[in-house]
């Protein structure tokens, strides 16, 4: 039996290698050891892998001792590479016991007496090819043919894996390079770049995110933004992709049971519509449609009538009721999405096109079925009578909100909608309303590239005579669920923590510093106050084409106007409203990230500028301050130098910008 003595010759594993040392003592606990290396080591004997039976003499020179080392190591490394495993194995797998001494292999395998050389020969060629044995605590265990089987078929897909990371990776430098490379060329590409694309997006999320570090790494993508930009030269993405879009989960495409519904829909007739009892024929009013120049999904109309005791004001709602049944696919897939995302390079509408677009818009001298909110008001305007009723209406002007504001004081109809909506708003300021018109930030992309932002005002005559048309209707929509006693969704808004604001024209210090202040909005499924809007109750009807939530109460509405009771029950309603609020959450933040983004992209055209900034609170630590030009939040420390006070306009310097580490550094 060997034993741990001075001079034996013993084997381990240094660095994935086989070495070989010679014994110098042993202290029980350890061995020291002189290696083939020529360092003294200590090791611990459950290390060995080998003893030889032979005792060597230690007295020579150290290289001397370390040349024989080599020597043997060499010869032993040739000896085991010339051998094959598979023809002993085939011998012993079909024994009845599967584990053997090193030496009683070796024996069989070489056919003779076993020797140091020849055991140590077989150990590294167990080590080297580890489909047919194993070794363990000093044994040889055989593995079974299915053990075997699936080894080979590891290794197989191993070597895949190591052809496929070359490839790509050969294929990836290419592409950095300015290289078209096509599926012919590399036929994994759309299955490495969708995995490339899921793990940016998801991280560690995605099964493929180790192979695809490995690939990146092997490719020299190191830097932050690389698979970004090989995504984008790839033509995977376009140039300034929605990456938080991507990462939301909101639905993009519409799936197949939608677009099938889509376009197997075909309008109904206007004879078909007008047959409908409870249809009003409403195609004679002067209706005309008040929105942007770009805009294709018209929800809303308007119509006006001078009465001897008020104005009767029609608000036609398109009826998207007559083209999507509740828990239809269109049905469905506008729950997920929620609402129409629009940003200044693209749009995910809430409905497929051909029916946002087409058989639900409210398109000029087309006949369309409606849902009419006619709205009886004294010369004061109060509200004295309502009605609601689905109608059929056909559009005879569309106008822009720059046409109406150059015309409000020549056209008739419009100075008269003008004056009730200044009364009306009156009415509203007085319950409390909170009125904050903010402009809107207006991003637009040149063909060169370039980035422009303008600031439009949200009350001019025209936006604000719709704003309060389409609140007017809302309202009521809400007043009528609440009399009918019946589950809805309702907005509700307590009254602002501190009031800054007190008319329609405060300034933007005081416009700005009132958002801090308003209390949280809720969705409710009974009536219930809303401050903002100075209404004892509200909700949303007047967008059904872009808004779920407009879908659902004009669905509910519809049924009870014509008499069948109601449609969505309290809990539906309830389950209505947590999608709603988790949907709108999603959507809300993918706008708020990417119209940053935007912005972050304008301000790296400024880098190294100044620009100018309101000061909007000053704290011990913080000073709080508002870039004119894009309307931007940004925080700077004081500067004790430099002391400014709320209301003040600042410059401030723009130093760093990056888009795509949303990181922006501004100092004073």
């Amino acid at each position: 039996m060997n034993t741990y003595t001075s001079g034996r010759l013993v084997e381990f594993i240094d660095a994935g290698k086989f070495t070989c040392a010679y014994i110098i003592d042993n202290t029980g606990s350890r061995l020291r050891l002189l290696s083939q290396n020529g360092r003294e080591i200590n090791l611990a004997a459950a290390r060995i892998l080998t003893v030889s039976t032979a005792v060597y003499s230690l007295d020579h020179a150290r290289e001397t001792l370390t040349a024989q080392l080599r020597e043997t190591c060499e010869r032993r490394r040739d000896l085991a590479e010339s051998l094959d495993l598979r023809e002993l194995w085939d011998i012993v797998c079909e024994e009845p016991v599967n584990e053997f001494s090193v030496a009683f292999l070796a024996e069989m395998l070489f056919g003779g007496e076993a020797s140091d050389d020849r055991n140590s020969a077989f150990l590294r060629a167990v080590f080297a090819d580890r489909f047919y044995f194993k070794f363990k605590a000093g044994r040889i265990t055989v593995h079974s043919p299915e053990q075997v089987e699936q080894l080979q078929h590891q290794l197989e897909k191993e070597a895949e894996r190591k052809q496929l990371l070359d490839d790509a990776a050969q294929a990836i430098m290419r592409i950095m390079e300015g290289e078209e490379v096509d599926e012919g060329q590399w036929p994994d590409r759309a299955k490495v770049l969708t995995w490339i694309e899921q793990t940016f997006l998801f991280g560690s999320e995605c099964p493929e995110a180790d192979l695809v570090r490995q690939l990146l790494k092997n490719a020299s993508l190191t830097g932050p933004h690389d698979t970004y930009h090989l995504l984008v030269r790839a033509g995977v993405w376009p140039a300034n992709v929605n990456i938080p879009l991507l990462r939301s989960g909101h639905p993009v495409e519409f799936n197949p049971e939608a677009l099938e519904q889509a376009r197997l829909l075909r309008q109904k007739s206007s004879d078909t519509l007008i047959s409908d009892p409870k249809r009003r024929d409403l195609r004679d009013l002067p209706i005309f449609t008040i929105d942007g120049p770009d805009t294709l999904d018209f929800d809303d109309a308007l119509h006006v009538e001078r009465l001897d005791d008020g104005v009767l004001i029609g608000v036609h709602i398109a009826d998207v009721t007559a083209i999507v049944a509740p828990g239809d696919p269109l049905f469905r897939e506008a729950r997920e999405r929620c609402t129409s995302l629009y940003f200044p390079d693209s749009q995910v509408p809430m409905l497929p096109e051909s029916v946002a677009h087409d058989a639900c818009s409210l398109i000029l001298d087309r006949d369309r079925p409606a849902i009419s909110f006619l709205l009886q008001l004294s010369s004061e305007g109060e509200l004295l009578r309502r009605q609601i009723v689905p109608s059929l209406i056909r559009v005879r002007r569309q106008l822009t909100y720059d046409e109406v504001d150059r015309t409000l004081d020549s056209v008739p109809e419009l100075s008269l909608l003008n004056t009730m909506c200044q009364k009306l708003r009156t009415r509203r300021l007085h319950s409390g309303a909170v009125f904050l018109p903010m402009p809107d930030v207006n991003i637009s992309l040149g063909d060169s590239g370039e980035i422009d932002i303008t600031l439009s005002p949200v009350d001019t005559p025209a936006r604000s005579l719709i704003a309060e048309l389409m609140i007017l209707a809302n309202g009521v929509a809400a007043t009528y669920l609440a009399d009918q006693e019946a589950p809805g969704l309702f907005r509700a808004q307590g009254p602002p923590r501190k009031r800054l604001v007190r008319g329609f024209n405060d300034g933007l210090l005081d416009i700005a510093r009132q958002r801090r202040f308003l209390s949280r909005g809720e969705l409710l499924t009974h009536p219930k106050a809303h401050s903002g809007v100075g209404l004892p109750c509200y909700t949303t009807v007047t967008s059904p084409i872009r808004r779920f939530l407009d879908m659902v109460v004009q669905h509910q509405i519809n049924n009870l106007i014509r008499g069948r009771g109601i449609l969505f029950s309290q809990d539906e309603c309830r389950n209505f409203a947590g999608s709603i609020n988790q949907n709108l959450a999603r959507a809300g933040i993918v706008r708020q990230q990417q119209h940053r983004y935007w912005i972050l992209r304008y301000l790296e055209q400024k880098a190294g500028t100044r620009v100018n900034a309101l000061v909007i609170n000053t704290g011990p630590k913080r000073i709080n301050l508002l870039l004119t030009d894009c309307l931007l939040d940004i925080d700077l420390p004081p500067n004790p130098s430099f002391p400014v006070d709320a209301g003040d306009t600042v410059r401030v310097n723009i130093t760093r910008v990056n888009a795509l580490d949303n990181t922006l550094r501004i100092e004073w």
